[in-house]
């Protein structure tokens, strides 16, 4: 393939990703927008390896490579559960920042790149700054797997002085890129680049250690957004204009994500970085405190669920991740169809941060076939809480929970929440009275409108989807 074949074709991806963003913007377009992003991907892939900068002994390992990555990717797919997908997706982040400082070095020692001036500046430069981003991606990538899938516990860890710290890891790494770029030999450059690099890491480990778990749905988009200022500076140092403007493409998008969630929990960005709230969740509420809620919750069956939910006319269902956890999307579908043929009005409200990642819950909905056009954003749907007959929560906490508007000494005030309580009654389906993954009590669960369902959601769903059938 002649290099302006080769650059035609990365044009024609690099438009087939901009249309891949535009059409997962919208549910119902989300399947065309994967399409071409699929297309877009092989059309890259093959200009690249039969493009003129790959030779025939390079083909060779590229696709031994390809069969293998493919393999791994296909097992996963087939594996991975759906409430394993954050943390699968944060894995997958550490891996374009491990290959992002990998194609660095290999950057660095190639001798066939001979450059002077001000054109050997700017390719350290890119090294540089490339294997910085990487490695940053690489550890907090590997730490968000971690919290993510429970190995690493949600709570902040925040070390005395951490600011001054971090400002003093920043000002060395400025110090070791003069000292680098001013390096006479590969050998003499390699020492302040391998600092710079342990640096990075140890930023990535310190900077995820320090956000809290309400906070996780922010880090993962964020990750998301260092990616791809990873593959982007990986292009750079390629000299790889596809790799360049895919990047920027990545990093762009999640960075707006990642600003409209810190929107959506009341959070600006700089506090999520700079040491989030919320533990690992599963305390006991507490009681006695003035600040707590007082009361006893009213606990119901399934049969009086079913009763409920039969004898409404107009019913909200808010998912969370204890829906996910139970795997009870399907059964959920189920009990949404049974209730609209009996001519129940029924739709979905979903929270921006709902799950462990953005759009958690839609994508959850979607896999159980539920019409996408019942399923609502939390602005889209606020208001109409007054007007419903029952607001079901399935595994919800946090993003239902009234301190973050009645409580201003609450750790969520302020966060915008889906204001269940408002509706003629409110069921919580929880397992037991823990608090959620920000470790924040609850007063929902002891308001005289609210019944509380306990037990495993997919169980306690299968038992009202017989009790509405019956």
């Amino acid at each position: 393939m002649s290099q302006s074949l080769a650059t035609v074709a990365y044009l024609g991806a690099a438009i087939l990703f901009i249309l891949s963003l535009g059409g997962l913007s919208n549910p119902e377009t989300s399947r065309r927008g994967n399409l071409f992003g699929m297309i877009g991907m092989g059309l890259a892939v093959l200009a690249t390896v039969f493009g003129p900068r790959v030779s025939s002994t390079g083909i060779v390992w590229i696709v031994g490579a390809l069969v293998a990555g493919g393999s791994i990717g296909l097992y996963a797919a087939r594996v991975v559960k759906m409430t394993q997908m954050p943390e699968l997706v944060a894995l997958m982040h550490s891996l374009v920042g491990l290959a992002a400082c990998l194609v660095g070095f290999a950057s660095y020692v190639d001798t066939s790149i001979q450059l002077q001036g001000a054109e050997k500046v700017i390719h350290e430069v890119e090294i540089y700054v490339g294997i910085l981003i990487g490695a940053v991606t690489f550890s907090g990538s590997l730490i968000a797997f971690g919290k993510l899938n429970g190995k690493i516990g949600g709570k902040p860890l925040l070390l005395p002085a951490r600011h001054w710290l971090n400002l003093a890891g920043l000002l060395v790494v400025i110090w070791f890129g003069r000292e680098f770029i001013h390096a006479s030999t590969v050998a003499e450059g390699m020492v302040p680049l391998i600092v710079m690099t342990v640096i990075a890491l140890l930023f990535g480990v310190h900077m995820v250690m320090a956000i809290g778990g309400a906070d996780m749905p922010v880090v993962v988009s964020m990750l998301n957004s260092y990616s791809g200022w990873a593959a982007a500076a990986t292009g750079f140092m390629l000299s790889n204009d596809l790799l360049i403007v895919t990047g920027a493409l990545v990093g762009s998008s999640g960075a707006i994500l990642s600003y409209i969630m810190c929107n959506a929990m009341n959070r600006n960005f700089i506090s999520v970085i700079a040491g989030g709230f919320g533990s690992g969740g599963g305390a006991p509420a507490k009681s006695g405190e003035a600040a707590e809620p007082q009361g006893e919750v009213v606990p119901v069956s399934a049969a009086e669920t079913a009763e409920m939910l039969r004898e409404a006319k107009n019913v909200i269902i808010v998912p969370g991740y204890g829906m996910a956890v139970a795997q009870a999307q399907h059964t959920v579908y189920e009990i949404t169809k049974t209730l609209r043929e009996k001519g129940v009005n029924v739709r979905f409200g979903i929270h921006p941060v709902a799950g462990r990642m953005p759009g958690h819950m839609n994508v959850l909905l979607a896999e159980a076939k539920v019409p996408y056009d019942i399923v609502m954003e939390m602005d889209e749907i606020n208001e109409d809480f007054p007007d419903t007959d029952v607001a079901m929560v399935i595994g919800a906490n946090d993003i239902v929970n009234p301190s973050a508007l009645e409580d201003p000494a609450s750790p969520i005030a302020g966060m915008p929440v889906l204001e269940v309580w408002k509706a003629k009654t409110s069921i919580v389906m929880k397992r037991s009275m823990a608090s959620g993954y920000a470790g924040v009590d609850n007063p929902l669960f002891y308001k005289e409108n609210n019944r509380m369902l306990f037990g495993d959601a997919k169980k306690m769903l299968d038992e009202v989807l017989g009790a509405l059938r019956g």
